[in-house]
């Protein structure tokens, strides 16, 4: 469980990481891609670990990062 919650951490790290470099390039929509999908794996790792709470709130980010980027880049 200790590894799952690691790796929930360490992918939503790289997620953020992705929100922000977003902004600082001029084709998104690769990074978008990889944003979702660590978002995906930090989800999944929560799941896991047995922590809904967590897998919510994750869940809830990523729909706030993707409203974001369709508001701004589509």
């Amino acid at each position: 469980m200790s590894n799952d919650l690691e790796e929930m951490a360490r992918c939503e790290q790289l997620a953020e990481k992705v929100y922000d470099e977003i902004y600082e390039t001029r084709y998104p929509a690769g990074l978008f891609s990889d944003l979702k999908e660590y978002f995906a794996l930090a989800i999944a790792a929560a799941d896991r670990a047995g922590r809904p709470d967590e897998a919510q709130r994750l869940r809830q980010r990523l729909a706030h990062c993707s409203a974001v980027y369709r508001s701004q880049f589509s």
